[in-house]
């Protein structure tokens, strides 16, 4: 069976935990590197990892790799590649990509080269003269670095954290990826009661319920590759198939606490729609007098960075506040995300173990309590 090459962007931080993810789907090579991991695979591993990935940004198809320093170079690299074995005739081909440290900084000039190489290729091996472009979407990627240039096809079409079922968020979204990437942290399988006492949006306890149901985060929602001719629909029917069958069906409890009002009301939509609103209760509560119903569970929480300056102080306020609560809560183990350089400091109490991860565009520090 030919084997394809795959490149799963994610946030930076998140490269071991999407490898771990891709072992566990049983495909080779994968190799991690900064902000992506590769890995190579069949046409059914494409449809599984859209769906099974939890903690990656999007599947990519890695056509070919070659130097690009001038506009001719980067022209016969990307005509070089095979695009017929994707595009159909009558497929529809955006192009977007990014430029870095190259001397081919201009991103529309690059957009129209690589544009013009693929309809050059098209229309010599469907032999026509011009491309209608009214079927399929096929996005093309290019990634050029240090004069190096990179081609994919995008598979996934949304990015992977958009599960479905946040059509809102209160002002400070925590992606879905990153979310799940911190209960993968965690170790939370369904066993323990979880907790979040700042629960927002409620995105970390949706992802922790579905995390212990085992289910495939894209279960639910459409990829921009089922519409394409060369994946079979029967794939995606039979992968979604064997999906369903590995959902646990177990009783396990999760709380979340928060002092918005309305960030609760939209938790609690958000939850009825991914379909796990059983399995959560949110309640409006402060998480500087946290106390739990529990003696011993995990917590895995978003807290407020104070990044503006006159929520500062509070924020600092309310960590030591937290820290304090927490002296009286021995048995839970803290998984904490902040981007605050002092957190340890006003929380009263060093970390186990701290972990570099980005929130968007926000480096943080993860840290663990054990």
């Amino acid at each position: 069976m030919e084997k394809i090459n795959f490149t799963v962007p994610c946030l930076f931080g998140l490269e071991g935990i999407v490898g771990n993810e891709l072992r566990r789907l049983n495909v080779s090579d994968v190799a991690p590197e900064n902000g992506r991991v590769h890995f190579c695979g069949t046409m059914e591993d494409l449809v599984r990892a859209n769906l099974w990935v939890r903690s990656g940004e999007r599947v990519l198809v890695r056509l070919g790799t070659f130097r690009a320093d001038t506009f001719d170079a980067l022209f016969e690299g990307t005509k070089a590649l095979p695009w017929e074995r994707w595009i159909p005739k009558d497929g529809a081909f955006p192009v977007k990509g990014h430029s870095l440290q190259s001397k081919l900084f201009s991103i529309p000039d690059c957009q129209k080269i690589v544009k013009k190489a693929i309809v050059e290729r098209l229309k010599a091996t469907y032999h026509v003269n011009w491309l209608e472009e009214t079927g399929s979407k096929y996005t093309v990627q290019f990634s050029i670095m240090k004069d190096e240039a990179v081609l994919y096809l995008d598979t996934s079409g949304a990015g992977l954290h958009k599960r479905g079922y946040r059509a809102n968020a209160n002002e400070a979204p925590l992606r879905e990826t990153l979310a799940a990437a911190m209960v993968t942290l965690s170790k939370y399988r369904g066993r323990e009661y979880f907790c979040d006492p700042f629960c927002g949006s409620g995105t970390i306890l949706i992802e922790a319920a579905m995390i212990a149901q085992n289910r495939a985060p894209g279960l639910y929602r459409n990829f921009a590759a089922e519409s394409w001719a060369c994946v079979p629909q029967q794939m995606w029917d039979q992968a979604r198939a064997e999906a369903k069958e590995k959902i646990f069906r177990r009783d396990f409890t999760l709380w979340g606490g928060d002092v918005d009002d309305r960030a609760l009301s939209t938790a609690r939509s958000n939850a009825r729609k991914a379909g796990v609103a059983q399995y959560i209760r949110f309640e409006h509560a402060d998480a500087k007098m946290f106390h739990p119903e529990q003696e011993s569970g995990i917590i895995v929480c978003n807290p407020p960075y104070g990044e503006r300056m006159l929520d500062l102080k509070q924020t600092e306020q309310l960590y030591r506040e937290f820290g304090a609560t927490m002296k009286q809560n021995p048995g839970y183990q803290l998984y904490l995300i902040s981007s605050h350089a002092e957190f340890e400091r006003f929380y009263g109490k060093r970390a186990a173990k701290r972990r570099k991860l980005y929130n968007g565009m926000i480096k943080c520090e993860f840290y663990q309590y054990y």
